[in-house]
């Protein structure tokens, strides 16, 4: 049986519309983004405890699709997933769908991301219970193995 994805819900607010009254594209980065944040949050690593392991999740690409539009003050249910993973987990590509609050499909936030090691400014592998955490997600129908962010 396939897990449930985790699952948040925000607000389109007045930063978020542009000239047409409609969410703007870096407003649906932003959503993705918070709702994966809060997961680490709610998994023990919220952004003080990635600063004191001197840790960072570094986003390598984002590929947005747009179906449906949002509009100030409408909620949008932001789900997250794994679509792919390398086995060190140090590189690793997150779905975040976006949906209208009757459930409507309205976008989808794909992001390739690895993590950074904040002393050395260099690409690295996740501690253990981060990792445990990554591999809690559910994964897409589309999962896929990825490379090592890690030059071997």
């Amino acid at each position: 049986m396939r897990k449930e994805p985790f699952e948040t819900t925000a607000y389109v607010s007045w930063g978020d519309v542009d000239l047409n009254g409609h969410m703007f594209n870096a407003a649906y980065l932003v959503k993705a983004v918070d709702c994966r944040m809060q997961f680490f949050t709610l998994n023990g690593f919220p952004a003080e405890k990635l600063l004191e392991i001197a840790v960072g999740p570094v986003v390598m690409t984002d590929e947005l699709r747009y179906f449906r539009e949002f509009k100030m003050m409408d909620p949008v249910v932001v789900t997250l997933e794994v679509a792919g993973m390398a086995s060190d987990g140090s590189r690793f590509r997150v779905r975040n769908e976006m949906y209208k609050e009757d459930g409507t499909h309205a976008a989808r936030v794909t992001s390739v991301v690895g993590w950074l090691d904040l002393n050395r400014r260099k690409l690295t592998a996740p501690p253990p219970g981060l990792l445990k955490a990554l591999l809690s997600l559910p994964k897409t129908d589309d999962f896929e193995e990825l490379p090592s962010s890690l030059g071997r």
